[in-house]
């Protein structure tokens, strides 16, 4: 492949150097698409007529504060309404908090591999990076995480399922890192995936809020809701915080479309917590058909599996794209996979029977 010419005026040579996000690859036509973890199932009753009453109205600006949606969302979780924020997709938050805590000279520490948004989001800000490697069975290492904290630490990112891993952080263990981590310390909690949590030890977000001053949860209306397609997040936290991160935003990056279509997804929640129970149903038969086939993964509590698959990452992508399986490949590491429509079950099953065939050493263990 040819190298890009280098850029015509002067930038920052790390942004430069830093990749852009690139998607999985798309699925065959007769194939499924599981390398985005998107719901696989349609809109929640009430979403489209919703986005689409909002469509006659085009020609005017939303409403920037999303006064609305942030109203029930307050409700909700029995806060006011200005310790809620919400954004463009969750990954859009977890920008704007990084761009109001950190810049140069500063770190953030993170595990790793966790988000893959993490390092860019970090990077842009002008902030250095701090990543903690996972334990071996692929959860985050909050012990080693604490001791990475140093004077220049703005933020803390703790990602709860784990992106890729699927693995979950314990309520008890965040509250012994919470106690750990300086007060003045930002801790993002990412929980773009608790919705599809069944483990009762699994840290929950929602009862820590106002325990912490420095903690903020973010969740997302993307996976479990349904609407990746129209980018709807929000967080949770101290007014005083969320108006840092509110300084930072772009003004009106939230659709009136979005905002109206979370509200009516709220309103199917019923429906929406139906879909999960299914896709969770099905995560638990691709996980006992992957231990059967000798595949041992981390237990996951997203909507996702990863198959630590290390250099034979590439192989099994190939194996997994013939079978009309689109997948989410990190080169030398493994392979994450959305659980998705009923049928892509059996099909991923099989995929995977080939994989374990083409391993000569065997298929892997452990996390």
């Amino acid at each position: 492949m040819t190298e890009p010419p280098p850029p015509p005026v002067r930038l920052r040579p790390e942004i430069v150097a830093l990749p852009a996000y690139k998607q999985g690859r798309p699925a065959a036509a007769d194939g499924y698409k599981l390398s985005s973890n998107e719901n696989p199932f349609p809109p929640l009753p009430g979403v489209l007529a919703a986005a689409a009453a909002a469509a006659n109205d085009l020609n005017r600006y939303p409403d920037g504060a999303s006064v609305e949606l942030r109203q029930r969302l307050a409700e909700r979780f029995g806060v006011d309404l200005d310790e809620v924020h919400v954004g463009a997709g969750s990954v859009a938050l977890l920008a704007q908090f990084l761009q109001a805590a950190a810049g140069p000279a500063d770190e953030v520490v993170y595990a790793w591999r966790s988000f893959e948004a993490y390092p860019g989001l970090v990077t842009v800000t002008g902030a250095t990076s701090r990543q903690i490697p996972l334990l071996p069975d692929g959860r985050h290492d909050l012990p080693a995480m604490a001791a990475a904290i140093g004077p220049r630490t703005r933020a803390v990112l703790v990602c709860s399922p784990n992106n890729p891993t699927g693995t979950v952080v314990t309520a008890a263990e965040l509250d012994a890192f919470l106690a750990a981590v300086p007060s003045d310390v930002l801790v993002l909690l990412d929980e773009a995936y608790t919705e599809f949590v069944r483990d009762p030890a699994a840290v929950d977000g929602r009862t820590l809020i106002g325990r912490s001053p420095n903690l903020v949860v973010l969740r997302t209306f993307s996976k479990a809701w349904g609407l990746a397609g129209l980018r709807v997040g929000y967080a949770i936290g101290a007014a005083s915080v969320l108006d840092a991160a509110r300084a930072t935003a772009i003004p009106l990056s939230i659709t009136a479309a979005a905002q109206v279509a979370a509200v009516a997804a709220l309103d199917a929640e019923e429906e929406a917590i139906a879909r999960v129970e299914q896709i969770v149903l099905r995560r638990t038969a691709v996980q006992e058909g992957l231990g059967k086939l000798g595949l041992v993964v981390p237990r996951s509590e997203g909507n996702f599996v990863w198959l630590a698959l290390g250099d034979r990452t590439g192989d099994a992508a190939d194996v997994l794209h013939e079978a009309g399986i689109s997948a989410r490949a990190f080169p030398g590491e493994g392979i994450r996979v959305s659980i998705g429509e009923e049928g892509s079950v059996a099909k991923l099953l099989t995929a995977a029977a080939e994989i374990v065939r083409i391993l000569p050493e065997g298929p892997p263990r452990g996390g």
